[in-house]
Order: structure tokens, then C-alpha cells, then sequence
């Protein structure tokens, strides 16, 4: 039964609440060693030592966990936004989750490792002055930089077959090549997250993961479709040049073919006049 007016578009709005509501609940069910570890943070009478002991773990739990798990996600948002809305959801999260299990893994390592360089970095710089002092804030740049290929990096890797070390750097060639969109969809998610943990905290476990993965591979998508269009824009030029080199061949055949038959002609001329 299809519903029109008012009424479809009411149904089509709580369709939609229930698929982004499901698929943050399996996310977060699937990560819950890491929002576990992240507990402590939110005490009132945390420590610093607590804190800093919680991050710790959430580093060390997010490539087997976190990882794997908005993967999966991206898996679902990937369809939802390529035009299959209709999609199952349980059936679709868990191949992702399996799937892509493995690279998830591995890019949660390197992540990681990306980041412990920068937070390293940064407060070695932080506690320098004059110049020094100067350089944390390019460390800053760069771990904005990272953070928005990370988002980029989960589109790739449920929507390409590459290899662990060409998803990362494509990951963060897309975010220095397109640095609108880059920008545009780290806007969105901030707007997503802060909106999330300061004013409405519902939307955390309901909302939060899976509008971001929707809002992450749109803008990804978006740039990917350009991308395309751009390869198949240069390869129609490519296909045009050789049409063009091959004509120009034949065209080049024909001409010295030319000189040859003039040269019989001349060569039958005289045995014509023997015989007469």
C-alpha cells in the first residue's frame, strides 16, 4: 500500500528515522568495546589521569572495533545513496562488517599510527616558543587534514576494490584535490556531532554515526561522479586522437602509394611505343 499527500510523506519521513535509527544501534552494538572505553570521559568527577588513561584504550580498541563497525555502516549509507534505499539493513551491515573487516583493521592501525606521530608533534611543538611554537598549528592543519581523509577513507573502502595503502592515499588525494567538498562535509559532520553531544545527547545513539556516513559518502560520491566524468572526458579524447592518428595514417599510406603507381604508368609508357 503506497501512501500519497500528507500521508506518504509522513510514512516516507518515519521509514527513514527507523533505517538511520537501525543502523546506528548496530554500530554502536558492533563498536561497544570502544564507547565502553569511552565512558569515563563523560563522569563528572573524571580526572585527568582518567581521561587520559580512556583515550588510551579508545586508541587501542578502535582499529578491531570502531573501525570494522562504521564500515559496515558506510556499507548501508554507500547504498542508500547510490539509489538503493530500499536495501535490507541487518543483511547489508553484516557483509559489510565481514567484508570488509580485514582493511578497516589495517587502515584503524595506520590511522592510528597518523595520529600518535601528530599528538607527539604537537605537544612537543606546544611547549615551545618563537618559531617553534609556530609549527603546532601546521601540526593542527594536518590532523584536520586526516581527519576528513578518514571519513574519505571509509567511502573508498566500500565503494573501490583497492589495496590498504592506495585507499589511504586516496583518501587524502581527494581531500587536498577537492578541498570544497573536504570542507563542506567535515562542516556538516562538526554540525552533526556538536549538535549531538551539547544539545540534543538523543541523537547519539539513535542518529549521530549514521547521518554522518550519509552526509561522508554523498560528498564523497559527489566528487567521485566528477572524477568520471573527467576520465571519460579524457578518454573520448584519447579515443578521438587515435581515430585521428589512424586516419592520418591511412591518409599517409594512400599519398605514398600514389608516387608508385605514377611511377608504372611511366614505365608502361614506353612499351606502348615499342609495340606501336
Amino acid at each position: 500500500m503506497e501512501f500519497r499527500g500528507v500521508m506518504g510523506g509522513f510514512y516516507r519521513i518515519s521509514e527513514w528515522i527507523m533505517r538511520l535509527s537501525v543502523i546506528n544501534v548496530l554500530w554502536i552494538i558492533c563498536g561497544i568495546p570502544f564507547f565502553v572505553a569511552a565512558l569515563p570521559m563523560f563522569v563528572p568527577n573524571a580526572t585527568e589521569g582518567d581521561i587520559y588513561f580512556a583515550f588510551m584504550l579508545m586508541g587501542v580498541l578502535a582499529p578491531f572495533t570502531l573501525f570494522p563497525s562504521t564500515a559496515a555502516m558506510f556499507s548501508v549509507a554507500r547504498k542508500w545513496v547510490t539509489g538503493d534505499e530500499d536495501v535490507p539493513l541487518f543483511k547489508t551491515f553484516f557483509r559489510g562488517y565481514k567484508a570488509n573487516y580485514v582493511q578497516a583493521m589495517l587502515g584503524g592501525l595506520i590511522y592510528l599510527l597518523f595520529a600518535v606521530v601528530l599528538i607527539a608533534n604537537f605537544r612537543f611543538y606546544g611547549n615551545q616558543s618563537g618559531m617553534f611554537g609556530i609549527l603546532r598549528f601546521l601540526v593542527l592543519s594536518i590532523s584536520v587534514l586526516l581527519v576528513i581523509s578518514l571519513f574519505h577513507f571509509f567511502s573508498i573502502l566500500t565503494h573501490l576494490h583497492m589495496k590498504i595503502w592506495q585507499i589511504v592515499k586516496n583518501a587524502v588525494l581527494i581531500t587536498i584535490g577537492s578541498p570544497i567538498r573536504s570542507l563542506s562535509m567535515i562542516v556538516v559532520n562538526g554540525i552533526i556531532f556538536y549538535v549531538s553531544f551539547f544539545m540534543f545527547t538523543f541523537l547519539i545513539p539513535f542518529f549521530m554515526g549514521s547521518l554522518m556516513a550519509v552526509t561522508s559518502f554523498w560528498h564523497f560520491h559527489q566528487v567521485f561522479g566528477k572524477l568520471q566524468d573527467k576520465q571519460q572526458a579524457l578518454l573520448a579524447k584519447d579515443q578521438e586522437g587515435e581515430a585521428r592518428d589512424e586516419l592520418d595514417e591511412q591518409e599517409a599510406a594512400l599519398a605514398a602509394e600514389q608516387p608508385k603507381r605514377d611511377d608504372l604508368s611511366d614505365y608502361a609508357s614506353p612499351d606502348k611505343s615499342d609495340k606501336a
